[in-house]
C-alpha cells in the first residue's frame, strides 16, 4: 500500500472512531411513515431532537426517541467524563430503510383475495460532535 493511500485510510478509520451509531432493526411500520418523522430531526442539536421526538404524536416519532437515546450512550461509553451539552451532539445522519415485508391475503367478495403487505424498516442513525471531530482530525493530519 502507498503513502498516499495509508493517510486516506488512517483519516477514515479515525473519522470512523469519532462517529457513534446506533441501529434499530425490524421495525414494524411503513417505512415512509418512518422517513417523515426522520426527515424533521436531521441535523437537529440532540437534545432539542430528543425534545422533540417526545412531543410528537406519531409512533415512528416514540422509536426514533429510544434509539437517539441510545446512540447518546454510545457516545458517553466512548468518551467517559465529557459531557453531551460540552461537546455539542448533533445527528449528523439517520437513514431508514426498507425491511421485509410480509404479505397475506384478505378474503374478498366473489372469490378473490385482496393482498395485504406488512411493511418494517431499519433505521441507522449517526451522531457527530463538533468540538472533537475538528480537534482529532486535524492531529492526524499533521
Amino acid at each position: 500500500m502507498g503513502a498516499r493511500k495509508r493517510r486516506s485510510a488512517e483519516l477514515r478509520k479515525a473519522e470512523n472512531k469519532l462517529k457513534t451509531s446506533a441501529r434499530l432493526a425490524k421495525v414494524s411500520g411503513s417505512p415512509r411513515k418512518m422517513r417523515l418523522v426522520a426527515d424533521l430531526v436531521r441535523g437537529m442539536q440532540a437534545e432539542k431532537a430528543l425534545i422533540v421526538l417526545h412531543t410528537m404524536k406519531q409512533e415512528g416519532a416514540s422509536q426514533i426517541y429510544t434509539l437517539l437515546k441510545s446512540a447518546i450512550a454510545n457516545w458517553q461509553q466512548k468518551h467517559e467524563g465529557m459531557r453531551m451539552e460540552d461537546a455539542q451532539l448533533y445527528i449528523q445522519t439517520i437513514t431508514v430503510d426498507g425491511g421485509r415485508i410480509l404479505k397475506r391475503l384478505r378474503p374478498a367478495p366473489r372469490g378473490r383475495g385482496y393482498r395485504i403487505r406488512k411493511r418494517s424498516n431499519h433505521i441507522t442513525l449517526v451522531l457527530g460532535d463538533q468540538l472533537s471531530n475538528k480537534n482529532e482530525i486535524e492531529e492526524i493530519t499533521d
